[in-house]
């Protein structure tokens, strides 16, 4: 254990330069006395580490001094750094050995990750979809991590016309199969935005963004889409319908549904009705999307309202019924 904890300092030293003993301890969870011996260690085995004195003191390598414990190329290394999934693993139990592995990459690159490397987020808490990557992704990627404006047209709406915009990319995130682009129009004073990349019709670089200005140094990608994303979710719910569900069904709505759109209808439920079903009000993004999601639920769900999805819920469940009323096709009835 401490021969991966002198490593692991080690590293750190080698990708940040220099650190004092209580970031090094609060790194590593340990005590600052723990971080003197491993230290002493790491000078005995041959290290050339040091301390400097004073305030603005802490550990350093020597100049020039480095590490070969990879053999990852500056260009490898940033493309492992998009593969970290730091919340699920720790769930798993593989913190240590992430952090480790992320260390090591760190170390490799000599210092801080560019900026590109940065501009890449993956949100995904539910099952992988095998999705189609949007046709102009690759474009739109090229922009992200090279710092370039990107000129677009866009559809607000899938029946909507496009609209051109110049945008100032600051990152691609990847949510439960589907591509976003976070950017800010390239205008005085404009806030950063989301756009869904599968509804861009045109993408193209459009040269190299000016100075970045203080909104954009300041610029989290992941503490933006966490803010974000909650209320970009209910943005797309534009459309509510009303159903009775059973007990079976209103445990089962959470796992079937997106998340904000079931956190809104369990809020709505109102008490169980003679036969133990509730009626809740449940957001959906349009009238076509909620029937194939309340579809999902089989018969321990019962549309309401609006009469013309009732009306369809009722037809698709009469088709079922005849299927299943009759013997199996090519089986004699028995």
């Amino acid at each position: 254990m401490r021969t991966a904890r002198a490593i692991s300092l080690l590293l750190l030293l080698q990708a940040r330069r220099s650190m004092t003993g209580a970031e090094l301890a609060a790194e590593l969870e340990v005590s600052e006395r723990t971080v003197q011996r491993d230290v002493l260690a790491l000078a005995e085995a041959g290290v050339p580490v040091y301390a400097d004195r004073g305030r603005a003191g802490g550990y350093r390598l020597l100049d020039g001094y480095r590490t070969r414990l990879t053999g990852l190329d500056r260009a490898e290394a940033e493309v492992l750094l998009l593969a970290g999934l730091p919340g699920p693993l720790q769930d798993m139990g593989l913190a240590d050995p992430a952090l480790a592995a992320r260390l090591k990459v760190a170390g490799e690159l000599g210092g801080a990750p560019s900026a590109g490397a940065r501009r890449f987020h993956l949100d995904a808490p539910g099952w992988f979809r095998d999705a189609p990557a949007p046709p102009l992704l690759a474009e739109v990627s090229r922009a992200v991590w090279g710092g370039l404006l990107l000129r677009v047209d866009y559809r607000r709406r899938p029946d909507a016309g496009p609209v051109e915009r110049l945008l100032r990319p600051a990152g691609l995130v990847l949510k439960a199969g589907t591509w976003y682009l976070v950017a800010r129009p390239e205008e005085d004073g404009a806030e950063h935005r989301v756009y869904r990349v599968d509804r861009l019709v045109a993408a193209e670089p459009s040269g190299r963004a000016s100075a970045p200005g203080p909104a954009d140094e300041a610029f989290d990608l992941a503490a933006f889409w966490e803010a974000r994303a909650e209320d970009f979710a209910r943005s797309l719910l534009r459309e509510t319908v009303t159903v009775r569900l059973s007990a079976l069904g209103l445990e089962r709505l959470p796992h079937l549904l997106e998340p904000v759109a079931a956190r809104e209808a369990l809020a709505s439920a109102g008490p169980p009705d003679g036969e133990g079903r509730v009626t809740v009000r449940l957001p959906v993004e349009s009238l076509e999307v909620g029937y194939e999601e309340i579809l999902r639920l089989g018969p321990e769900a019962e549309v309401l309202e609006p009469p013309g999805l009732r009306q369809r819920f009722a037809e698709a469940a009469a088709r079922a019924a005849a299927l299943y009323g009759a013997p199996p096709a090519g089986r004699p009835q028995r």
